[in-house]
């Protein structure tokens, strides 16, 4: 009887098997799906190459120059070894060989291609980041203030201020200096009276509610996905100057609707949950609530988002290079690359087909990794693994 008790406190008091972390169970997960995991493996080898382009293609005299001109070598197919006759010892391609070829002026693609690398890597996640700020704090907006109402006074100074910023944007400063300094006197001249003053029984159309914050946010959504993006973007970028900036700046801010409805969604949901509740009634504030409590909890949808719109972003910058609209030169893109390529497509079909299955791949991996992710953060998916 002892043995047995003694037996049954051993297996009582027996340390239990250590549970995996989250992260270790998302791993698990992804090892199982073969297509994300692909996908994630040449998401980083394209992050590694993209890196090692920046380091090797820049400075004043870089390892892999994309910009040297050789016209006796002009579209030379890939893997065909240089004319070391009429080549200067610095003209003479570093692996000894055009690994893919060169293109109608003599420049190496494959230095090209590392520079192009980077490029729309770049593009990438700042379009991308830019995109994922101002959709979670439009959608967080909406989503923890919506019920609220603006009044008509505080919508003519948001309207101010929009216009204002939008002429500022454009370099149209005579315009948005006064219309900003009148947003910035009324919003003054508002504070200082205070949220119940009045200034005259005829003024006092001015405080009645408009609309709530969430539908004017929503109904703006509604209005820019109206727009085609592409030729929103390309009308934009038209009237722009050529810039690389510009063009980050521009994808990042047409394309942050869908992040804006993945927050607004989820605040929504977890604004009236248990945890908020219990946050509010101890007095936390809402700063504190929204970023230390909800965000993170919000993340997930995201994420996964941020991860698709990365190859979005690279797409749409490939097709508006290709169209002339890009990166301007000297910077070296895939899409420029392509763009240059369509006039050979039959004399030389490698400038075509170099840039456009190192697209392709690279998008699909975007895709295939973001597909993966979404299953992985999802609880009601991880069943099928």
């Amino acid at each position: 009887m002892n043995t047995n008790v003694s037996q049954a406190k051993s297996i009582i008091e027996a340390p239990l098997a250590p549970k995996r972390s989250r992260l270790e169970e998302s791993w698990k997960l992804l090892k199982k799906n073969r297509l994300a995991f692909a996908g994630l493996a040449i998401f980083v080898l394209f992050f590694l190459t993209a890196l090692g382009g920046l380091a090797l293609t820049s400075g004043s005299k870089p390892l892999f120059d994309p910009a040297l001109v050789r016209l006796p070598e002009k579209l030379k197919p890939p893997l065909s070894k240089p004319n070391l006759e009429i080549l200067k010892p610095e003209e003479v391609p570093r692996l000894g060989v055009y690994l893919c070829g060169t293109d109608d002026l003599g420049r190496d693609v494959f230095s090209r291609m590392l520079q192009g690398a980077w490029v729309s890597l770049t593009i990438g996640f700042v379009a991308v980041g830019i995109s994922v700020f101002v959709g979670i704090f439009m959608g967080g907006i909406s989503g923890y203030y919506g019920q609220l109402n603006m009044r008509i006074y505080d919508l003519l100074i948001a309207c101010l201020l929009f216009a204002g910023g939008t002429f500022f944007a454009v370099g149209a400063f005579h315009f948005a200096l006064p219309l900003l300094i009148a947003a910035f006197a009324s919003l003054y001249f508002h504070l200082r009276r205070g949220s119940r003053g009045r200034l005259e029984p005829r003024w006092d159309w001015l405080y009645r509610d408009a609309v709530s914050i969430d539908t004017l946010i929503m109904r703006f959504v509604d209005i820019m996905l109206c727009f085609p993006s592409f030729f929103l973007i390309l009308t934009v970028v038209a009237l722009l100057p050529a810039s690389i900036y510009n063009i980050m700046v521009v994808i990042g801010l047409t394309s942050w609707m869908g992040t804006t409805r993945f927050v607004r969604a989820e605040f929504l949901s977890l604004r009236e949950q248990d945890f908020v509740t219990a946050a509010r009634a101890l007095g936390v504030g809402d700063f504190r609530i929204i970023f230390r409590h909800m965000i993170p909890n919000a993340v997930a949808p995201v994420l996964v988002s941020a991860t698709i719109g990365i190859a979005g972003a690279i797409l749409t910058e490939a097709g508006l290079s290709f169209l002339g609209f890009g990166v301007p030169p000297p910077h070296a893109t895939w899409g420029n690359i392509l763009s240059d390529g369509k006039r050979f497509i039959f004399d030389a079909p490698w400038l075509t087909f170099v840039p456009g299955f190192a697209i392709l791949i690279v998008v699909l991996s975007f895709n295939l990794f973001g597909e993966g992710l979404r299953d992985i953060l999802n609880p009601k998916l991880r069943e099928r693994y």
